[in-house]
């Protein structure tokens, strides 16, 4: 399977899962939930709808008087970043469910549609996967308030992580969720929404018809694509595979990079890890935006034939460098060993290329 691609597809699936929690509201008989809690350094697409839910802070700034208000954020459960010295992970959990909590009673819980959440943030955060408990903290508040839980699984699903879904290794399931990239492999750009059967049956026995579409929605291509590729991961054993190499990058990764003194981070799950940069590993001080360095790594890797998806903005959508790995899910051992070597040498010539 080839990795992860862009695509329009892709993030109108986000848009498309909050039309329809407010649709399912609406004919819930609950017309006054129009509000919807995310987080900071989170990203949901680009459209104006989408930019809204996202909590990246460089991507809205320049639109920030077009953005709905409907949108609030709440911290991330970016452990590298927000725990505090001294916290333990669990109260890291017991922190962040008593803000989302919080955010509930300001808004009124009964105002709230739902929650939107990355099981696994993508390239906003670099691969950041929640604490042991998180979702199910989150989904516990949810329930309790009649809200929602969507998930954007665009990057994180359909495998990536060693599941099927991201969401299975939580303990937890959505109400809406959005896929994408992996559900093609890369093929012909597709994206989906999957939705509980309660959400369908409501909406199947009030208007009938869910009030959203595209030009080119249920393309016959399309989907016989995706439908392909999915039979290919199924047969071929493919998660398998996935969770056996993603343990092998894991591994290759803090060898490479474990004591490596401008490597803050190394994180992820199954095939979809990142390693995060900083000019001071003791403090997690970040380098300076205006160096640019995920982008001369990106370049000193692709001069060596591999191609990695670097990002700034790790931080808070301003600084902070990482750099993303997704490989194929048929990639063998010697294509990881060949991976992270490329990656290690690239990173070192761009820290060179800046005076580190």
């Amino acid at each position: 399977m080839p990795g992860p691609i862009s695509s329009a597809a892709d993030r109108r699936r986000s848009r498309a899962s909050i039309k329809l929690a407010r649709q399912y509201f609406i004919e819930s008989g609950q017309p006054n939930r129009e509000r919807f809690i995310a987080r900071r350094q989170s990203y949901h697409g680009n459209t104006l709808g989408a930019l809204a839910a996202g909590g990246n802070a460089r991507r809205r700034e320049p639109y920030a008087p077009l953005l709905s208000q409907a949108f609030s954020h709440v911290t991330p459960a970016f452990a590298y970043h927000e725990m505090r010295d001294g916290e333990s992970e669990a109260d890291f959990v017991v922190r962040l469910a008593a803000e989302l909590e919080a955010e509930f009673q300001r808004l009124g819980p009964d105002t709230v549609a739902a929650f939107i959440a990355e099981p696994v943030v993508g390239a906003t955060a670099g691969c950041a996967p929640a604490p042991e408990g998180y979702f199910r903290a989150v989904r516990d508040i949810c329930n309790r308030h009649g809200a929602l839980l969507i998930l954007d699984e665009v990057m994180c699903g359909m495998g990536r992580t060693g599941t099927r879904h991201a969401w299975e290794q939580e303990g937890i399931a959505p109400d809406i969720q959005a896929i994408a990239k992996g559900l093609g492999g890369g093929y012909q750009p597709i994206g989906a929404m999957l939705a509980s059967g309660r959400i369908i049956d409501t909406i199947a026995h009030g208007s009938g018809a869910f009030q959203h579409g595209h030009t080119y929605l249920a393309h016959p291509l399309a989907c016989a694509a995706a439908l392909e590729v999915q039979r290919v991961i199924g047969e071929e054993r493919l998660l398998d595979q996935v969770k056996a190499r993603g343990c092998l990058l894991e591994r290759r990764l803090t060898e490479r990079f474990g004591n490596h003194r401008h490597v803050g981070d190394i994180r992820g799950r199954g095939l979809f890890w990142a390693v995060e940069l900083v000019a001071d590993r003791a403090t997690r001080k970040p380098f300076d935006p205006g160096l640019k360095l995920n982008q001369r790594v990106k370049a000193a890797a692709f001069e060596r034939g591999l191609a990695c998806y670097p990002a700034g903005g790790t931080v808070d959508g301003r600084s902070g460098d990482h750099v993303l790995l997704a490989p194929p899910y048929i990639a063998t051992a010697e294509d990881i060993d060949m991976i992270v070597d490329r990656l290690g040498h690239a990173v070192d010539v761009a820290l060179q290329s800046v005076g580190h």
